[in-house]
């Protein structure tokens, strides 16, 4: 039997406050903005952290890995408790998490406390989830959809933000000063969180599965570990060929618990759903090519010309050439909210992931001058900008509330996950052509960016496999989901 949903917990000892819709939505936005910040604060910099705390390459890299596989993992699972113990106090948890993970890598003055605080600011992923879930409950139904909307969009927005801020505020600052500031924004989001967001109204009280959580830890480290340090290890060496085995073992096995489990922390039934998995798809394919390019395209800027490309851009100046991007990403995401009103989700999602992929041929075709790339990276940002607006809304209004926070976690995680490959694959392309100097060979670059627009096809395809609105399929009758695309 599935979980059935109650509409409110007797066993939360909080009482019921009046909801304020503009409070709890800024909250949850300063909640969300602060969690995607997070994720690229630090990449720009990575090389001076190296410097600054005396380690190799093989172990800064993993000051991004252990905060990409700890989101991954407790991404689902919190959103899962958010909907059996309410999303206001696992949203608190959450950002409390952040600041303890910011306060850790603050301090840090090993490579073991840095990775360390990094993986406790990874149990902040489940921020987004948890915010689409407290907007569902709590904002008139007319203003969900642009709430949603807006938050998926500060996602986008905050990944490119610490890619622009990152050399700023180092040189203004100092280093840990990207450690200590999201603290600060973190630990006042949490506070306001406990007082303005009020107990969530629908529960699944369902038990929790914790053998799915711990298998679905197992496949995902399996799987993202090999995957992000396949340029290091190589991707013939058994270090990563046999974890990855493990994961299609570790991921059989999850799939049948969920199956059998009477309260699944993912119901395979939802995944099912024609919305879901489209959307799903189209996430994993846009996760893969646009954080590829994140990732890299700070490092493309700043190789010196004498390579054969490259601008010789400082830190800083690669994060301004690259603030157009998150300008696009900002805007993109409330117009197509509106634009979704007028021409549907599928068209809406259908034309982004088509600019996606037109962005990234034309970064493999023309990358010589500087404003050749900022052009492609504005297409990019529109892209990206309005198709994770969309989607969001998408998921969310194809499941039943008191699985607002599993879908959309899971939504956030294959987007991760898409992350992750589309890196690891860039990564192994521009690492296999060496040019003068030891630097990348600019054919290395030329064809990851082809590879990612390749992948950026399939997600058009994948978009326009999502159901036109008012056709997708019922679900099961005794499947507690009410599907609207």
């Amino acid at each position: 039997m599935p979980p059935r949903t109650a509409p409110r917990s007797p066993r939360s000892p909080r009482p019921a406050r009046p909801a304020r819709p503009r409070a709890v939505l800024a909250v949850v936005l300063l909640g969300v903005f602060a969690f995607a910040l997070l994720q690229s604060l630090i990449n720009p910099v990575l090389p001076r952290l190296q410097e600054e705390l005396g380690t190799t390459q093989t172990h800064i890299t993993w000051v991004v890995t252990a905060f990409l596989l700890s989101a991954s993992v407790f991404t689902p699972v919190l959103g899962r408790l958010g909907d059996r113990y309410g999303k206001d106090r696992m949203l608190v948890v959450a950002l409390a998490a952040l600041a303890v993970g910011s306060l850790l890598s603050a301090a840090a003055t090993g490579i073991g406390v840095m990775i360390a605080g990094r993986a406790v600011q990874g149990v902040g992923g489940s921020v987004l989830p948890l915010a689409f879930g407290i907007v569902r409950d709590e904002l008139p139904r007319e203003r969900i959809p642009g709430a949603i909307g807006l938050a998926s969009a500060l996602t986008a927005v905050g990944g490119g933000s610490g890619v622009v801020l990152a050399g700023p505020l180092e040189d203004a600052l100092g280093i840990r000063a990207l450690f200590w500031l999201p603290m600060v924004l973190t630990a006042i989001a949490a506070v306001a969180a406990r007082i303005v967001v009020p107990p969530s109204p629908s529960r699944n009280d369902g038990p929790v599965s914790w053998a799915s959580a711990l298998l679905m830890a197992g496949w995902l480290i399996a799987l993202l570990v090999p995957l992000t340090q396949a340029p290091v290890w190589g991707w013939s060496s058994g270090r990563v060929l046999g974890p990855l085995v493990a994961a299609v073992a570790l991921a059989a096995a999850w799939i049948t618990t969920e199956r059998r489990s009477a309260g699944p922390l993912v119901d395979m039934r939802m995944l099912r759903v024609p919305a879901v998995w489209t959307t799903n798809l189209v996430s994993l394919l846009l996760g893969a090519s646009v954080f590829a390019v994140l990732g890299f395209m700070p490092a493309f800027l700043q190789t010196p010309p004498e390579s054969g490309y490259g601008f010789g851009a400082s830190v800083t100046r690669a994060g301004l050439l690259l603030l157009p991007m998150t300008v696009a990403m900002s805007v993109a995401g409330p117009v197509s909210v509106r634009l979704t009103r007028l021409v549907g989700a599928r068209t809406v999602l259908t034309s982004a992931a088509a600019l996606n992929a037109l962005a990234l041929a034309g970064l493999a075709l023309r990358h010589d001058r500087a404003w050749q790339a900022v052009v492609a990276m504005v297409l990019l940002g529109t892209a990206f900008g309005g198709a994770v607006a969309t989607m969001s809304n998408i998921v969310v209004a194809a499941v039943h509330p008191g699985q607002t926070g599993v879908a959309a976690g899971v939504n956030a995680n294959v987007r991760t996950v898409g992350g992750a490959l589309g890196a690891a694959l860039m990564g192994g392309i521009v690492g296999a052509r060496a040019g003068d100097g030891g630097l990348p060979a600019e054919a290395g670059y030329t064809c990851g960016f082809a590879v990612l627009a390749l992948a950026g096809l399939g997600a058009v395809l994948a978009a326009w496999l999502v159901p036109r609105e008012g056709t997708a399929e019922p679900a099961p009758a005794e499947h507690p989901i009410a599907v609207r695309s």
